[in-house]
């Protein structure tokens, strides 16, 4: 098993060599730098808070989904990091590119990742046509958080697959719960 683990790891830091070496051009550093700030929490609670605010009626339940989407996905994120105090990749492996002030939390989940997906999902579920514009946001939020070398591919995952997995329980607690009553 540790041999797979260990395989497993350098695999990975193969991929986010890739991302944050190889790919990396100076030219770029801005453009992945504002990208990754649409993950962030003043973007995606912004982004949630006008969506249930601007949302003609008969579309409100989904800015609901969004908003809730947005908090529940961050309940396993917080718990994660406490639980996998992993070391962000710009402190376990040399000669990695960092923007401005790296930060300091621990690497597993990534948040910025999680939260996207969990704003965006719903709304490709509710417009599959904005969905193709708003699936290349979000994954260029989370190769953004590679390339600034702030994760690893796996936390980029896990908070793919947790923005996701909590918009389509949101979506199923706004259907089961609030729907019936107030829609």
């Amino acid at each position: 098993m540790t041999k797979v683990i260990g395989w497993l790891y350098e695999k990975e830091c193969s991929y986010f060599r890739v991302i944050n070496g190889r790919m990396h051009r100076s030219s770029m550093d801005r453009f992945f730098h504002v990208w990754t700030h649409l993950g962030g929490a003043t973007a995606t609670i912004t982004t949630a808070v006008l969506l249930l605010l601007l949302l003609p009626m008969h579309l409100k339940s989904w800015g609901i989904v969004c908003m809730l989407s947005l908090i529940v996905s961050h309940i396993p994120v917080a718990i994660s990091k406490k639980m996998y105090p992993r070391q962000r990749p710009y402190v376990s492996l040399p000669d990695t590119n960092i923007g401005e002030n790296p930060l300091k939390d621990h690497s597993f989940p990534s948040g910025h990742t999680t939260a996207i997906f969990s704003i965006v999902t719903p709304l490709i579920l509710l417009n599959p046509f904005l969905g193709m514009f708003l699936i290349i946001v979000a994954l260029l939020v989370a190769i953004s958080r590679m390339y600034l070398g702030l994760h690893y591919p796996s936390d980029v995952l896990a908070g793919m697959i947790l923005g996701i997995s909590s918009s389509f329980f949101s979506l199923f607690l706004v259907n089961a719960f609030i729907m019936p009553f107030f829609f």
